[in-house]
């Protein structure tokens, strides 16, 4: 690597929320050694792909980035880390593109691999000690480079082992961040400028297990957040329905801070699928908990995960899950089809779904999606909301978020990134919500 100018690191990453969160840390640490962030079309000195493993898609497509990095610069040096690369360490190792492979709880390493790599041209493969993976890799930080809100990760791994999960192998056991740190981030984010901040991890429902000598739950960590911090909203990322407490919907209920939007994964709508999926709840179950949220909270968002052509569903179970989608009425649904993940349960189950069967399911699940979409956005027309603002569209238009997740079109001048303004939704527009401006100030 030339020392006389500058490094410059470029990042790409797949998959969920909490990679995000991921890439946005490592960003950090090179940041903090002395490298400029680029652009990933860039040509830059390192390039880091952050892996996702959940389906055989997703191995594609990471595998797929990290030729293209060698191919933007064959003299860089190309690092794969993450879910995939904690899994498929020795498929890795034959590409030839790869220099270093760090593994789910390793990205702390990152920049000292890449600079000892700089000097020895070693390949290097950096996974955990299984009993690493009893610990919290605690990676806080202040900034995440051109965005108005900051995803803060308070928990890693998982426990559960539905049958179709790769990710407690990827990512190991049940383990939390401490309140203490995590308040601390805050308050650091707050400092830089951020307005919002969503809670994230793998499944922070169960917040609070595997720490030493505390007592603590997600609900217990939001109050002291909004005790002890003056970020201006926070937002829960994905979790259980089951796992809402009555204590978390009402603090969503009469908090302006909580953002009135949930994140709730069905994953079928079938009872029978669900069982051979090893979900902890049935349809009655899920559709007591929306109801209750919904009785307290009766403008919040509910979205979703949904999954398609898992091993056995029949065309009759299918359409239960269908029908159960479309009565939940999500405010937005994320639809995937199942993709079989070697080491699982599932993969090797009888009865797999053909993949023309998935693709026509996803197809109609969508359509059900879309609707319900739709008809939510639309019953709020003529209501008051509270946007923070995110990027310009040009012609003084500006794009923002609302706490219910509404994502609305406004026009004003004098306008800014990561501003509040005040609006009325007006109607929807080219597949948008517009709003017409009422006011903006700097308080939540």
């Amino acid at each position: 690597m030339n020392k006389k100018h500058t490094p410059t690191v470029a990042f790409h990453t797949l998959g969920c929320k909490v990679n995000q969160h991921d890439t946005a840390i490592m960003a950090a640490l090179f940041q903090d050694s002395g490298y400029a962030v680029v652009d990933f079309h860039e040509v830059a000195d390192v390039y880091v792909v952050n892996t996702c493993t959940v389906t055989h898609l997703s191995d594609r497509k990471s595998r797929q980035m990290l030729r293209r990095a060698a191919g933007e610069n064959p003299e860089a040096i190309v690092v794969a880390c993450g879910c995939y690369a904690q899994t498929a360490a020795k498929e890795l190792e034959g590409l030839d593109e790869v220099d270093l492979i760090i593994g789910t709880n390793e990205r702390h390493r990152v920049v000292e691999a890449v600079e000892q790599f700089a000097k020895d041209h070693q390949r290097q493969i950096y996974l955990p000690e299984k009993n690493d993976l009893f610990y919290y890799e605690n990676l806080p930080h202040e900034r995440v480079s051109g965005m108005t809100r900051a995803y803060v990760k308070i928990q890693e791994g998982c426990n559960q082992f539905c049958t179709y999960c790769i990710i407690p192998y990827a990512r190991g056991p049940l383990r939390s961040r401490s309140e203490d740190d995590t308040i601390e981030e805050i308050n650091g984010l707050v400092a830089a400028g951020y307005k919002e901040v969503i809670l994230t991890g793998i499944h922070i429902g169960a917040y609070g297990r595997g720490l030493k000598d505390e007592t603590c739950d997600l609900t217990g960590l939001c109050r002291r957040i909004l005790d002890e911090t003056a970020i201006a909203r926070l937002r829960i990322g994905s979790l259980e329905g089951v796992e809402v407490t009555d204590d978390l919907i009402e603090m969503i209920a009469t908090n302006p801070r909580m953002a009135r939007q949930l994140h709730l994964p069905l994953q079928s709508g079938c009872d029978q699928t669900l069982a051979a999926m090893r979900r902890p709840y049935d349809t009655a179950a899920f559709r007591e908990m929306v109801a209750a949220i919904r009785a307290r909270v009766p403008d919040i968002a509910i979205t979703t995960d949904i999954m398609v052509g898992f091993p056995g569903e029949t065309d009759e179970d299918f359409q239960a899950s269908l029908a159960f989608a479309d009565e939940m009425a999500f405010s937005d649904m994320h639809i995937f089809k199942y993709s079989q993940r070697d080491g699982t349960p599932a993969a090797t189950m009888p009865n797999q779904v053909d993949p023309r069967i998935k693709d026509a399911r996803a197809k109609e699940m969508a359509a059900v999606a879309a609707r319900n979409k739709i008809a939510y956005e639309e019953a709020l027309i003529g209501r008051r909301v509270r946007l923070l603002l995110e990027e310009p569209l040009g012609d003084g238009r500006w794009v923002g978020h609302s706490s219910n997740y509404l994502y609305v079109t406004v026009t004003g001048e004098g306008l800014s990134s990561g501003r509040f303004v005040d609006a009325v939704l007006t109607g929807r527009q080219e597949g948008r919500l517009q709003g017409e401006l009422i006011n903006s100030d700097e308080e939540e």
